[in-house]
């Protein structure tokens, strides 16, 4: 059995995720995003227990967070907790049962029971030539990494038997995302091919910015006298060089402020920076300040801003 099959039937990836096997597929991924955030080694550089965590929740997400994955997932261990469904029968009778194709539950069948895509009965793979089983392998990136782009080297192999395999991460990749690297995978068989190493990234957090696609957004809060009046604002970018942008008088907090160019730089696209405008009410005022606002509200009475819900205050 492969080792991702076996990991199957040794880990319960909905107890890692603390959501019951029935749980929605959206009640999974708030669960996840939960947890990654919590556990995120940028966010725990000192204990090494949360990173060990981080990774458990990663490969919970990435094989229940996908639908096909977790029928299979949920499929083989059904079957392994009630025993071989298709043993051979009594004496003087025969059973005889076609896997499905590649990445089936045929196949994840086979790998538990002991088939290998043809009729039960018959020798093990015989000498015809035989696939290798793929890997799949977790690595952890920077937001600042994810979006630029890196080049890493996983390293794997038994004993002395070490292999280190460089890994090129495009920019731009995405969180979850799945690098394939044909060839990577277990040995085959009798002649057969290798299978492929699937790399699944996790992208960290960005204390700034985040991405929506290929554009990245920002949060930048502006006073109530800014808003009110307009001001010229400079905000920092991605790359470094902060930009000056114009902030128009009367500007309500959530309204977002378009950079064109200075989001992410792919092979399809150059996305934009999202900036939304935050207003910020003081929590607490001086008396000049305190003045000046008594004043403006002495200055704007007249339609009250409430009118169009049916109130007078």
């Amino acid at each position: 059995m492969s080792d991702i099959r076996q990991e199957w039937l040794q880990t319960d990836y909905y107890r890692a995720l603390g959501v019951s096997p029935d749980a929605s597929p959206a009640d999974i991924t708030k669960a996840y995003r939960a947890l990654a955030r919590r556990l995120h080694p940028d966010r725990n550089p000192d204990d090494p227990g949360a990173e060990e965590r981080f990774k458990q929740v990663s490969a919970a997400y990435d094989v229940v967070g996908d639908a096909t994955k977790r029928k299979q997932y949920d499929e083989i261990r059904r079957l392994a907790a009630g025993g071989n469904p298709f043993a051979a029968p009594g004496p003087g009778g025969t059973h005889s049962f076609q896997f499905s194709g590649a990445d089936g539950i045929g196949d994840l069948l086979a790998d538990l029971f002991g088939g290998t895509g043809g009729p039960f009965g018959s020798p093990p793979g015989g000498h015809r030539p035989q696939r290798g089983p793929d890997h799949q392998a977790q690595i952890s990136l920077s937001f600042s990494e994810a979006v630029n782009g890196t080049t890493t080297v996983l390293t794997g192999g038994n004993g002395s038997a070490r292999e280190e395999i460089k890994v090129r991460i495009p920019p731009g990749v995405t969180d979850g995302q799945r690098i394939r690297l044909r060839g990577r995978g277990g040995p085959g068989a009798n002649g057969g091919p290798p299978g492929d190493l699937f790399v699944i990234v996790r992208v960290g957090e960005h204390p700034h910015f985040a991405r929506d696609g290929d554009d990245l957004t920002l949060t930048v809060p502006v006073s109530v006298t800014e808003a009110a009046l307009g001001a010229r604002l400079e905000v920092p970018t991605f790359e470094g060089d902060p930009v000056t942008l114009r902030l128009p008088a009367g500007t309500q907090s959530g309204r977002v402020l378009r950079v064109r160019g200075r989001g992410l730089r792919t092979d399809r696209r150059t996305g934009d920076l999202l900036v939304t405008v935050e207003v910020v009410v003081p929590e607490k005022l001086n008396a000049a300040q305190r003045r000046a606002l008594k004043e403006l509200g002495e200055a704007t009475k007249g339609r009250p801003l409430r009118e169009h819900l049916g109130v007078s205050s």
